[in-house]
């Protein structure tokens, strides 16, 4: 196919695709879905090798948040069952970051509800990123707490934060249907603050809230340009109490179109696979490997995710490898650029406000999360039956999954 050849060529020279080029990707059919992910992973594997990075997600604070973000369960005005807390003391937060620095998480993102901090929220932060640090000096931190003020990026860095996520989520022209309280300038402004500040920005998107493929392009283009280091790509799980709980769009090969194309519009930057993967990818995700060198490992802020026991078993057994603390993440032209780069979330980037989260029933009590044996369903149904709300790890006395 001459569209993934020029791609392939173009994705190698660090070269944009054209518009065009971006939407005839996610236009491709599911006969062609494999031809895709193959030219995709030529210039995966060019930049990024076999590696694997992977983050582990600390929720500082869950829930009762003030934004209207329609796609969030910890949303105003949510309905949605999931675990509420105020802020974890540093001790508790820095426990819950070596469950997954034990797991192979090479970056810990540390995220919070809310519009964004108050300088007493940022010195909560920052004496955590110090607990994290003193414990494990080799591990990345990123915070994730929402809109910054001025000053307050650089007070992260000082304190030893190595990223910041802030996600664009959708196009700026479709922006104000999915959140009204803030706007699509004042997510970018956050983005260039970090940048600003020194720190490696993470910036990516949320798929599946029933935007067109213009509304893809359009972000992923617009991300290429704020030139984060790392790109996560969320895919919606429709919460039960919120405004998207019917919004159920994604299909296995339509998310990795997505990755694709993202992968082809920014060639050299971190791609990860954020929340939903479980859920949208299902036992397609070994192949996603070849398109994001990227995940989250185990659970997400409100919903579960996959064992970690799982996810290392996969990576493996789909002929990758966990990236080491010793490696750098990124090429060594965006690296430099970036004073050393942390190489990324949320990861760089924690990126996930998880796709949106997950929702379901709560487990049985000892149960730990574990999930009823699926049931048969037709091709193309909604798998409503593998969404779960978090009810172990940080914020409650089961141990978490890493």
């Amino acid at each position: 196919m001459d569209l993934l050849n020029t791609l392939v060529d173009k994705g190698l020279r660090r070269e944009s695709p054209t518009r065009e080029e971006a939407l005839a990707v996610l236009a491709t059919s599911d006969d062609d879905v494999l031809d895709v992910v193959a030219a995709a992973g030529k210039v995966r594997r060019h930049w990024f090798g076999r590696r694997v990075k992977l983050n582990y997600l600390v929720n500082l604070k869950s829930g009762l948040c003030p934004e209207d973000c329609s796609y969030c369960s910890q949303r105003l005005g949510s309905k949605a069952e999931i675990l509420k807390y105020t802020w974890l003391k540093p001790d508790q937060a820095s426990e819950a970051a070596a469950a997954g620095v034990s797991g192979g998480a090479k970056r810990v993102c540390l995220v919070a509800s809310g519009r964004g901090p108050t300088d007493r929220d940022v010195d909560r932060v920052s004496d955590t990123i110090r607990a994290i640090k003193e414990q494990n000096e080799s591990v990345e931190v990123c915070a994730c707490l929402g809109l910054l003020s001025d000053g307050q990026a650089e007070r992260l860095r000082e304190a030893g934060a190595d990223a910041y996520n802030h996600n664009l989520n959708t196009s700026e022209s479709t922006y104000g249907d999915i959140t009204t309280t803030h706007t699509y300038a004042d997510r970018v402004d956050t983005v260039n603050k970090a940048h600003a500040a020194g720190l490696s920005a993470c910036s990516g998107l949320i798929a599946g809230m029933g935007e067109s493929d213009e509304d893809l392009v359009d972000v992923v283009f617009s991300l290429r340009e704020l030139d984060p280091d790392s790109v996560p790509v969320n895919f919606l799980i429709p919460f039960e109490g919120t405004p998207l709980a019917k919004e159920w769009n994604l299909t296995p090969q339509r998310c990795l179109r997505i990755l694709a194309m993202t992968r082809f519009v920014c060639p050299d930057v971190e791609v990860r696979i954020a929340g939903g993967r479980e859920v949208h990818l299902r036992s397609m995700q070994p192949l996603a490997l070849h398109l994001a060198n990227s995940i989250f490992l185990g659970d997400y802020l409100t919903s579960e995710g996959q064992a970690g026991k799982a996810d290392l078993e996969m990576i493996a057994d789909a002929g990758f490898e966990v990236e080491g603390t010793d490696q750098v993440t990124l090429p060594e032209h965006r690296s430099t650029a970036q004073g050393g780069g942390c190489g990324s979330h949320e990861g760089g980037g924690c990126g996930s406000h998880e796709g949106g989260g997950v929702c379901g029933p709560a487990p049985a009590a000892g149960a730990c999360g574990s999930k009823p044996a699926a049931e048969p369903v037709a091709a193309g149904e909604p798998r409503t039956d593998l969404v779960a709300v978090r009810r172990r790890g940080a914020g409650t006395d089961l141990a978490p999954n890493a």
